[in-house]
């Protein structure tokens, strides 16, 4: 059924629903990533829509999203959202690069991969954080599994600080793994103030051409951006925030996305906040299908 512009409904002949059906298919073909409990991590209802769709406020219920999720609330999500299988593709390695030894962790295929995903910790985390099954809604054990189950790679790493020598350090460990995946986009996550990181990386000489987004969870704005390498290639940007966030208020987080859109009206950016969520809340309810397969689209990939 469609429905007019005065709301009345009518029917779709058989023939259009057919052609529309047939032209949807290349595009599902076409995506990186295949469906993954995409149910149970979908996001919540739609509460508001601004600038053109790429701003959207979502209803976010701590009663529902973390205690009705949770066995144990915010330490052990209910065994239905992971699929502990995934652990056969888990490794903890050291790589010897130019910066040095580094402690990484890797799940998928090491060489040879469709896709790279680094996710960079806030504050007092390790790389262990982004492999917990279990935290954050058990949304690193759906990345894990997105990745294994899609030939892409996922790493968590650990770094000295989130200044130039961590961003150095990730930035060796990411060349060290796209030399041997060529043409494989490197998608970087940076939770809270691992922001910094990846503000970092966005004007990396040697990983910036070979980004394929940003994701900031939590995390904070640079207005240094506007002159990096990755602005200019206008390299796909998601921001997800919570609208109680204390740490990084969301207006400012927000009038940084604008300021994106304000110099450069077409950029790829997308904006999810979730309404009376906290500082971590996007960790546990951004949806990683849903925002690597629309930045691959965005890059024309």
């Amino acid at each position: 059924m469609t429905r007019t512009g005065h709301g009345r409904t009518r029917a779709m002949p058989v023939l259009a629903a057919a052609l529309s059906l047939l032209l949807a298919l290349p595009a599902a073909a076409a995506e990186l990533l295949s469906p993954f409990k995409d149910r149970l991590f979908a996001y919540p209802a739609t509460l508001a829509e601004a600038d053109g769709g790429r701003h959207v406020t979502v209803d976010y219920r701590e009663e529902r999203d973390i205690n009705g999720r949770d066995e144990v609330p915010e330490r052990r999500v209910h065994g239905a959202y992971v699929d502990l299988g995934v652990r056969r593709a888990q490794k903890d390695l050291i790589a010897e690069t130019a910066a040095g030894r580094i402690a990484h962790m890797a799940v998928g295929r090491q060489e040879k991969a469709r896709f790279i995903v680094v996710y960079l910790h806030g504050q007092g985390g390790s790389r262990r954080q982004g492999m917990d099954d279990f935290t954050f809604g058990g949304n690193f054990n759906r990345i894990k599994n997105l990745a294994a189950g899609n030939g892409g790679l996922y790493l968590t790493v650990d770094f000295p600080d989130f200044g130039a020598g961590g961003a150095r350090l990730v930035a060796e460990l990411a060349g060290h793994y796209a030399a041997r995946s060529p043409g494989a986009p490197v998608f970087v996550a940076c939770g809270s103030m691992g922001g910094g990181l990846c503000w970092r990386l966005a004007d990396d000489a040697a990983l910036a051409p070979r980004l394929g987004g940003l994701l900031l969870l939590g995390s904070h704005w640079d207005e240094g951006f506007f002159a990096s390498r990755a602005f200019k290639r206008k390299v796909p940007l998601f921001f997800g925030h919570g609208g109680n966030d204390r740490v990084y208020p969301v207006e400012k987080q927000e009038a940084f996305f604008r300021a994106i859109l304000a110099r450069a009206p077409g950029y790829p950016a997308r904006f999810i906040r979730f309404e009376t969520g906290s500082h971590g809340t996007p960790i546990r309810m951004s949806d990683w299908r849903a925002t690597l397969n629309w930045m691959v689209s965005a890059a024309g990939r």
